[in-house]
């Protein structure tokens, strides 16, 4: 084989393993967070297993309703590896989903996970954007199931009258989630105006607004 093969075979190896959770080579590794709270690449320091006890692979947090009192009318319970340390090393995570009459999940994306949307019960609209800026997008029922690609920018709507209450699964224990508008009008510190008015096509009163709006929101 020539060297730039060999390089080119090397380099396709360590992407390919490179684009996922890595798997586990242990039975599991119950997380111990780290003192800043941030996983290393391929996790959180494992638990003793001398002390791991069948509570570490139990969770009840998605158990309870969550309010929707919010400007988008919408709240999230989140089971990943911070809030659920049993997940760590095993590659995937959930979150339930409130939606109240109107609500809105906004555009985002999960840099680090494809996601599964799964209705229990309501009417949703969703949808995301590919690369090619192709909209893909439809109506969910009970019972219904949508998938979103990793890294795609998405959106669920209630178009119904009631609440619609949604899972979601992930194949990542901590998928990230990139939020569009405050990722461009909310960070810290500031996005140059004249980077986003060129970009956006728009003057800097319409950047000012928008940054006036999204700025110190979590």
């Amino acid at each position: 084989m020539s060297p730039l093969l060999i390089l080119t075979t090397i380099l396709a190896v360590f992407i390919s393993t490179s684009i996922a959770d890595p798997d586990p080579i242990q039975d599991f590794c119950v997380g111990i967070p780290a003192p800043t709270n941030s996983p290393a690449y391929t996790g959180f320091p494992c638990k003793p297993e001398s002390n791991v006890t069948s509570d570490d692979f139990y969770f009840t947090g998605l158990a309870a309703t969550v309010k929707t009192y919010n400007r988008f009318g919408t709240n999230v319970s989140v089971a990943n590896v911070d809030t659920f340390p049993g997940l760590n090393t095993m590659g995937l995570s959930i979150s339930r989903i409130e939606h109240a009459p109107g609500g809105l999940n906004p555009p985002h994306t999960h840099p680090r996970a494809t996601e599964m949307v799964h209705v229990i019960e309501g009417r949703i609209l969703i949808g995301f954007v590919s690369t090619a800026r192709r909209f893909y997008s439809k109506v969910l029922n009970d019972g219904d199931t949508f998938v979103i690609p990793r890294g795609m920018v998405h959106f669920e709507y209630n178009v119904g009258g009631d609440t619609a209450r949604v899972m979601t699964a992930f194949n990542s224990q901590l998928p990230g989630v990139e939020a569009a508008a405050p990722s461009l009008f909310g960070t810290d510190p500031e996005i140059p105006d004249f980077v986003l008015t060129k970009s956006l096509q728009v003057d800097v009163g319409v950047i000012r607004l928008l940054k006036s709006k999204f700025q110190n929101q979590n």
